[in-house]
Order: structure tokens, then sequence, then C-alpha cells
């Protein structure tokens, strides 16, 4: 695994795990929730070596995940949507297969999931779908009452995520 920030660890489930998914880095983040009160209880990255083959990146991405789940009271977990750029089929390909492997870690944790487009989670988090990835993390960093802005982007994606999860979550039509 990566980088990691630890803020808080919760004695009561009632967690969200947010997950920008990515082969060479994975953000993640998981959110206490505790009625309308947000908490930061960890976020970072897992990275993969670019040297290795596929499957040992996906492994290791797989085992990084799985080492998340299992040391947090998880309730949910919410992931970024597979979009793809006609330009880069073959980016779209191997996100793909990053996303495959962090549902099967959360399917077999028994976890339910959610699924958010990019311009979704932006919309949520800003009201405007195409906002900037500093108006992302300034308003992650407001939401979460963050000292400073999170870095890197993807782990600040991550928490918007995993946010998105908590305000739609009750929502069955918010996830269609």
């Amino acid at each position: 695994m990566g980088t990691q920030l630890v803020a808080d660890r919760p004695d009561a489930a009632r967690c969200i795990l947010g997950i920008d998914p990515g082969l060479n880095i994975t953000g993640y983040a998981v959110i206490h929730r505790d009625g309308g009160n947000l908490r930061l209880c960890e976020a970072g990255v897992v990275r993969s070596r670019a040297k290795d083959t596929l499957p040992e990146r996906l492994k290791e991405l797989s085992d990084g995940i799985r080492e998340v789940i299992a040391a947090h009271p998880i309730e949910l977990v919410a992931l970024e949507q597979l979009f793809s750029h006609y330009e880069r089929p073959r980016t779209a390909i191997l996100m793909g297969h990053a996303r495959g492997v962090i549902c099967l870690a959360a399917a077999e944790s028994g976890l339910p999931m959610v699924h958010y487009e990019p311009t979704r989670v932006k919309k949520v988090m800003t009201g405007n779908g195409h906002a900037s990835k500093s108006q992302m993390q300034l308003a992650v960093k407001l939401q979460l009452s963050l000292a400073t802005a999170p870095e890197p982007a993807d782990v600040a994606d991550a928490m918007a995520i995993a946010l998105t999860g908590h305000y739609l979550a009750g929502n069955p039509l918010a996830n269609a």
C-alpha cells in the first residue's frame, strides 16, 4: 500500500469506503457517519508497480483494498463508475480490470456497492458536473472540516466518492 492518512478510528460501524480506481494508483477514503456528522477515518492510495505483470498488479490492488476493508467497519462501498474516451480504449480496459478486482473484494466481504459517474460526484459535491480538481479538493476540505486540501487528487476523489455515497445512499432513485 502507498501513502495513507489516518485521522480517526471509530468504534461503531457506519463507515463508507470511497474508491477512485486505477491500475497504477487507486485512491481510497473511509468516512464515518454518525447521523449528519462526518469524520475522516483513513485515506490513502494503493499503488502497483508498472514493471509487474497485470495479474501481479491486480493482486496488489485487491490485497490493498481487502486490507482497508478488514481494518474498518464498512457498511457501503462507493466506487467511481467506468468511463472511457474513444481515443483510449486500452485505458478503459485496464480500468475495467481494476474495478473488477475491487468489486470482487467488496462482494467477497459481503458489502453492498454503489457506482457513481465522475460528473455525478462533481455535481453532488460542487453543484457543477464539470468542476475542476481544485474545486473538488476545496469541497472535500470544507465538507470534512480538514485543515488542508487533500492530496494527491486520487485521494480527494475517493473522499468525494465516499461523501457522494453518504449523500445519495439513502435515496434508491439517486443510485439509478
